[in-house]
């Protein structure tokens, strides 16, 4: 058996891009074992991942938040002896950043990673022991599997599966709702509240129930004000991503913006219509096996109308 570590800390979206590389990975290699380095928000959602032995959490956003002190000081050295706990076969970094490349650095076993022309941040390629050529016009999904395939010895082949179980995770006892993902941490990717409002009211005319997660304060209030306006809307709890997953995966209809939550509906199936306003569906636009609807793109912000006849379309 072989030891394989692979390094994608952040952020969700990202996370979730890296999740069909490793469902391959347990399919082409079914006794190797697998770990993974993830920012600790995440760890609860990459645990549903049936091919992970290990998920090792590291801190390093609530970290940069803290002031140094003996119980920060004390996690740092938890996380850096968890990542040297066992020597790895192959360490596998398809973040390609410096801040992952020096985690894969920190581990003992042999690094992969991008080489200086497939990565944004080209310094992080110096702290590999394997450089990889992998296309940057790529889909983030097809540059995940391609590294991880040329890192452990193998062609990906196929469509991307996320190895997440859609009938698992949903409760058919919720009755028919949508998830509404407006909350997104880059304000160029935002779409309107009287946007989200208009397109909540067409919704609910259809009788369908309307839920608005969230996960910061600002994002609560923004959910809170279009449940104001319609008749039938739920602001639920913070949830960990777990239960979030549990959330979308029960939805008849998932629409969002660009974020990670979106990726995550497409991850697990669900119709989803994905609202682009600031980044390029081309490169980071949701994929799976469900219904998707792409409206608008980088610098063309849809309108409220053809938001609601997408969702006419798949819903």
């Amino acid at each position: 058996m072989s030891d394989v570590l692979f390094v994608k800390t952040s952020s969700l979206g990202d996370v979730i891009h890296h999740m069909p590389a490793l469902t391959e990975a347990r399919r082409r290699h079914p006794a190797h074992r697998f770990a993974w380095v993830v920012e600790e928000s995440f760890a609860p959602l990459v645990r549903l991942h049936p091919a992970i032995d290990e998920v090792i959490p590291v801190a390093s956003r609530r970290w940069r938040r803290s002031l140094p002190g003996p119980s920060m000081w004390g996690e740092v050295a938890a996380f850096w002896g968890a990542v040297r706990a066992r020597h790895y076969d192959a360490i596998v970094d398809t973040q390609g950043l410096i801040r992952s490349a020096l985690i894969a650095r920190a581990a003992r076993g042999r690094r992969h990673g991008y080489d200086a022309a497939s990565i944004r941040e080209r310094a992080a390629s110096l702290l590999y022991d394997v450089r990889h050529r992998v296309a940057r016009e790529q889909h983030a999904i097809a540059r995940n599997r391609a590294l991880t395939g040329l890192a452990l010895g193998y062609v990906p082949e196929g469509p991307p599966d996320y190895g997440l179980d859609r009938a698992r995770l949903s409760t058919p006892s919720a009755g028919r709702y949508t998830v509404l993902l407006q909350a997104t941490a880059q304000r160029q990717k935002e779409w309107p509240v009287e946007h989200w409002i208009a397109l909540g009211h067409s919704l609910c005319a259809r009788g369908m129930r309307v839920v608005l997660p969230w996960g910061n304060a600002s994002e609560r209030e923004r959910s809170s004000a279009i449940a104001a306006a319609l008749p039938d809307a739920d602001v639920p709890d913070l949830q960990p991503l777990d239960a979030v997953a549990r959330l979308i995966a029960g939805a008849s209809l998932v629409v969002g913006v660009d974020t990670g939550l979106l990726h995550l509906a497409g991850a697990l199936g669900v119709p989803l219509v994905a609202i682009f306003v600031g980044s390029e569906p081309g490169l980071t636009g949701p994929i799976g096996q469900g219904s998707i609807t792409v409206v608008g793109d980088k610098g063309k912000m849809p309108s409220a109308p053809a938001v609601i006849a997408a969702v006419a379309r798949i819903a």
